[in-house]
């Protein structure tokens, strides 16, 4: 579903503002569905002894005229240690507005939603992991004119 309203943030020109439902299905700690985890001696560990939580987050990327790159995060969650590390969401909405900064949005054929996460250690840096599986979106090439969502 894809609107085209004021974006009262910027210049005064109508906006794309996209709305996605999507389903996610990811088993974080045994690396599932093509997600990355760390090795240890052949073991998977997501959740040794120094992470404290994961910050997972959905994102959308496409190019446009005026980017060749844009990127936005739809949806995110925080998963504590002793969390339940398999994800199984169903009909889930944009936790967050995608807007476009014009009509990029608008016929746009290559929208590709990512699950990533960035492990939050008790200590050190903040490693960020990309899963390996993408999901590419077809934009429609007209606008909704409903009220509601």
């Amino acid at each position: 579903l894809r609107k085209n309203v004021e974006d009262f943030t910027g210049p005064r020109e109508r906006s794309d503002l996209g709305f996605v439902t999507f389903d996610i299905t990811a088993d974080i700690l045994n690396g599932k569905n093509g997600l990355q985890t760390y090795r240890n001696k052949n073991t998977l560990i997501i959740f040794d002894w120094n992470v404290k939580q994961l910050f997972l987050y959905l994102s959308a990327e496409y190019s446009t005229k005026n980017n060749a790159l844009n990127q936005v995060v739809l949806w995110d969650k925080i998963m504590l240690r002793g969390d339940n590390p398999r994800l199984s969401l169903k009909d889930m909405k944009s936790k967050y507005f995608f807007f476009d900064d014009g009509n990029g949005l608008k016929g746009n054929r290559n929208i590709t939603l990512t699950l990533s996460w960035n492990v939050v250690p008790n200590a050190g840096i903040l490693p960020l992991v990309t899963g390996s599986g993408h999901v590419s979106v077809p934009f429609p090439d007209t606008y909704e004119t409903t009220k509601s969502y």
